[in-house]
């Protein structure tokens, strides 16, 4: 075996360049940057109990450089190729999303690393979409596209023999390492000059401006960076006292004692200057985001979760917008009454998963060893701690709340076609991972830890 880097470092050294080029492209990004770390330090200083927590979960030393991004691709070939790309650095396809039903006509999956080590070494994550062309009913239209598509290569030569290197031998030196990070950041940059017309692209963006946004360009670029802060509303204030726009309504569900899921907001998307093959133009796709994440939810917890999602949008009678987002908050606040919020009866109601940690320092006699069963017991009298699994994923609601407002108008595309993870599945070449299966795998294993610790501490008796 040769002298390899891992894939933890390489991922870090990507996220922190990464981070480095869009700051330089947006500079908005890096003012989001500081009203983030300023928010968290706020936070930390003023809530022990959190920082407690961020600290025994292995979380806190990862918070400043916690990061996911998007990318938008056009072809099954080119997604083929990014998941060998995101495979070098340790970052593999989780969860399967459907957007088309929220009027976006792409299907997606987040690439990020899945042990809990490795996320807390580098939390970086890519929520990936690839264009379902087949959506678009007018078929010259259609045929444009693919045509435009199929001329394009958004891999550099050395990025993908790099990639076949890493495959072939097992992995990549600190050089080749270096060289595959430099390489990999050309697909993600972005082009001001783009290889249509100006009428094609105003035809593409007529049709969905996200078609525009995936075929119009040279490459994927990254639309957006996500920092993660520990209070999503004091950004949300935060942006407006320094003059940046945030979008109406903080995606996902309402402020909570004990967080769950994901909080997203972002700042509206920026215009920019694009060089079409004969004319001048303008583009707005690129914008920044903030995402606040609570704890994992089990199937009983998410259903829960949509249910009373899907009970306060249709008391609302609509879409949340500028209009009416202080009575849709007012209501979601209200609906969400009915979703338990403390981590104790999130844990006895099977409705989240946790870390479980000993906490007895003595030796104690009992009846019989515990069990899964004397779990909350065993919480309720202090005999074990819990602390939130953190939510590393993304929900399709707020994916597409974020994508429709940040493309533009309110008005929402129907779709008739709906969700086809086999066909997904068979552009990626493999399958994706079930993103519930990986927490209750997580929880199962701090469970049986801590059952083996506490039956070791303590003496079986009469």
């Amino acid at each position: 075996m040769g002298n390899w880097m891992r894939s933890d470092e390489i991922r870090a050294q990507f996220s922190k360049m990464m981070s480095d080029m869009y700051q330089k492209e947006v500079p908005l990004y890096g003012d989001l940057i500081e009203l983030v770390n300023d928010v968290n330090h706020t936070t930390l200083s003023q809530n022990t109990e959190l920082k407690d927590q961020l600290q025994q979960t292995g979380e806190l030393s990862r918070l400043s450089q916690e990061r996911h991004g998007a990318i938008r691709l056009g072809t099954a070939e080119e997604l083929y190729n990014m998941r060998r790309i995101f495979a070098v650095m340790g970052m593999y396809p989780v969860g399967y999303y459907d957007l088309v039903s929220a009027g976006v006509p792409v299907h997606s999956t987040a690439f990020r690393a899945i042990d809990a080590d490795a996320l807390n070494y580098s939390p970086f994550r890519v929520f990936t979409s690839l264009l379902r062309l087949e959506l678009i009913e007018n078929q010259e239209l259609r045929q444009l596209a693919e045509d435009v598509l199929a001329s394009r290569q958004i891999f550099t030569e050395n990025a993908l023999a790099l990639t076949e290197k890493y495959e072939q031998q097992g992995g990549l030196n600190t050089t080749e390492a270096a060289q595959f990070v430099s390489e990999v950041l050309e697909t993600f940059r972005w082009h001001t000059q783009a290889p249509i017309s100006k009428a094609l692209y105003q035809a593409l963006h007529d049709e969905h401006r996200l078609i525009a946004d995936i075929v119009a360009f040279k490459g994927p670029h990254i639309n957006h960076l996500t920092p993660r802060t520990l209070d999503i509303d004091l950004v949300q204030s935060g942006m407006s006292d320094r003059g940046i726009t945030p979008k109406a309504i903080v995606e996902g569900p309402p402020r909570r004692q004990c967080p769950i899921l994901l909080r997203q907001t972002s700042f509206k998307a920026l215009q920019e200057q694009v060089k079409f093959t004969d004319q001048q133009g303008s583009h707005t796709a690129r914008f920044g985001e903030i995402e606040q994440r609570g704890v994992a939810l089990t199937p009983k917890g998410r259903q829960l979760y949509d249910q009373l999602l899907d009970k306060a949008r249709q008391h609302l009678g609509s879409m949340p917008n500028e209009s009416n987002a202080e009575e849709y908050i007012n209501i979601l606040e209200t609906v969400f009454h009915d979703f338990p919020d403390t981590y104790l009866e999130l844990a006895a109601q099977d409705l989240a998963y946790f870390y479980y940690f000993p906490q007895m320092k003595i030796k104690v006699t009992q009846e019989r060893p515990w069990n899964e069963q004397d779990l909350i017991e065993l919480v309720q009298t202090g005999k074990v701690l819990i602390e939130p699994i953190v939510y590393e994923d993304f929900l399709p609601v707020s994916a597409a709340g974020i994508f429709q407002s940040n493309l533009g108008g309110d008005g929402q595309t129907t779709y008739v076609s709906m969700s086809n993870q086999a066909r997904f599945e068979e552009s990626l070449g493999s399958k994706v991972l079930d993103e519930i299966q990986l927490y209750a795998q997580i929880q199962q294993h701090s469970i049986k830890q801590c059952l083996e610790q506490l039956n070791t501490n303590s003496t079986v008796g009469v």
